[in-house]
């Protein structure tokens, strides 16, 4: 195939000890459009998670029921990133000892729910895709129960990856402006698109310097996948650079408890709009 041109603590609200976490949401109802949003990246290390984090937020500040699911499965830090302490992960899942619904803990001061992965470890990494196309559909199920679920993808196109990728009705690709972020964002639109030719994959450029530039790096990748893959993926949006994402992180805060009015938190917010706007 034609290769692309290089381009340039504890929680307040959580369960008991010895008890079920509390699923926050309503009833199942019948699944629509654009409810499950897979957060994926080619390359690691380009903020993914901090948009996840973040896009979840904004969307229950918009009166979503929000769940936000930490699908990296190798290396998951969004309990780190929230400074959680869960009773459940997403191993007890796997090992059989609870059910998806189980495993969901609010997250009170962001508003929405949370199902973390099993930080400090790679155990998951290596989970038959038999039970990873199981834990998809469950996952697809339960978003039922919400109006939005934000599913945090590990980084990179291994098949783990792009099986709970499936499972999604938009995927948002997070890239910033160095190249190899480019090409690796590339690789995954490129495969996604091979594999699922109807997936809405939609562009974030994440840590630009302007707004401009930010633009810029988003024609760079929509050019390309133009070209060679005939596709032409939309612009999510465009987060600045901003050095209180990197204090907020350190805290273990989301952004938008701690700096809402900083530019990083505003693009988010931003996005979250563009997302909840009518087709």
């Amino acid at each position: 195939m034609t290769n692309p041109p290089t381009v340039p603590r504890a929680v307040p609200g959580a369960a008991a000890a010895g008890a079920a976490p509390r699923l926050a949401g309503r009833p199942a109802v019948s699944a629509k459009r654009g409810r499950l949003i897979a957060v994926a990246s080619g390359k690691g290390g380009v903020g993914k998670t901090f948009f996840s984090i973040t896009l979840s937020h904004a969307l229950a500040r918009r009166g979503q029921r929000t769940l936000l699911f930490d699908g990296d499965l190798g290396l998951a830090n969004i309990d780190i990133q929230l400074g959680l302490m869960p009773q459940y992960d997403l191993g007890s899942v796997i090992a059989g000892k609870l059910s998806l619904n189980q495993a969901a803990m609010q997250y009170e001061p962001g508003g929405f729910d949370v199902i973390a992965g099993r930080s400090g470890s790679g155990s998951l990494a290596n989970i038959p895709l038999s039970r990873l196309q199981i834990m998809g559909e469950d996952l697809a199920l339960m978003a039922g129960r919400y109006d939005r679920v934000v599913l945090d993808l590990g980084a990179g196109v291994e098949k783990s990856v792009r099986q709970l990728a499936k499972s999604a009705d938009t995927v948002l690709v997070v890239t910033s402006d160095e190249p190899t972020s480019l090409t690796d964002a590339y690789a995954f639109i490129k495969i996604t698109a091979m594999e699922r030719p109807n997936t809405d994959i939609r562009i974030v450029v994440n840590a630009s310097n302007s707004t401009r530039e930010g633009e810029r790096t988003y024609q760079t990748l929509f050019k390309a996948c133009q070209g060679f893959l005939k596709i032409s993926p939309a612009l999510a949006g465009i987060i600045r650079r901003d050095a209180r994402v990197r204090e907020c992180i350190r805290n273990q805060t989301p952004i938008l408890i701690r700096s809402p009015s900083s530019e990083a938190a505003m693009d988010v917010e931003a996005i979250a709009e563009r997302l909840l706007a009518p087709a």
